[in-house]
């Protein structure tokens, strides 16, 4: 399998100019993602690609942490508009990153865990990093029945042309979360949508 950091710098450009395909769906996850922001906030963004979500979360925080695998990303989402001054961009794979127990009052990993080899970790890790009554914000591809693309997908993988895929179920989401600790407070999937969107609380 091709290093991810690599894939992704290949892809980069490509991914920052897709359009959103539902803007309607985008907006309804931010806006229930802002329903649980406050001013006194430290958040972070697992995977941000360009940037922008970030760009519509962070005036509504105390701070901001933008963070991607992959650098050729990071510079592309740089160049999509301003920057607010309370948001910053950390080239970093969060699995091996270095972060304190309790950093964060909010993690987001939006379209992100799915791509990632040991999804379960992760989510651990993003337990641990939450501060108590944290709140952990995920949108993933449930992609476990779809028994075509695990046919194709390594021979994809195997070239580079695309990232490493996770197929995971919407009860193994479920599974991964509660045994990081975390409780499940919103818990759907929008109609016509592979993406199952949890955000979670952490007790306390």
């Amino acid at each position: 399998m091709k290093d991810q950091a690599q894939v992704w710098d290949k892809l980069a450009k490509r991914y920052i100019k897709s359009p959103i395909s539902d803007l309607d769906t985008y907006e309804w996850k931010l806006g229930i993602t802002q329903s649980y922001m406050r001013p006194d906030m430290d958040v972070l963004e697992i995977g941000c690609g360009s940037g922008n979500t970030g760009r519509r979360h962070a005036p509504l925080v105390r701070s901001y942490t933008a963070m991607d695998i992959s650098s050729a990303m990071l510079e592309a989402a740089k160049d999509q508009g301003s920057i607010p001054d309370n948001m910053r961009f950390v080239h970093a794979d969060f699995d091996r990153a270095d972060v304190a127990p309790g950093s964060y009052d909010m993690i987001l990993a939006l379209s992100v865990l799915h791509l990632l080899p040991n999804p379960a970790f992760t989510v651990k890790k993003i337990g641990e990093s939450l501060r108590p009554g944290g709140y952990f914000v995920s949108s993933t591809a449930v992609l476990g029945n779809m028994k075509f693309l695990k046919l194709i997908a390594p021979l994809g993988q195997m070239f580079g042309a695309i990232p490493h895929l996770t197929f995971l179920s919407e009860d193994d989401m479920r599974h991964m979360i509660r045994d990081a600790g975390l409780d499940i407070a919103v818990d759907e999937r929008p109609e016509g949508h592979a993406a199952r969107f949890i955000v979670a609380k952490k007790p306390g």
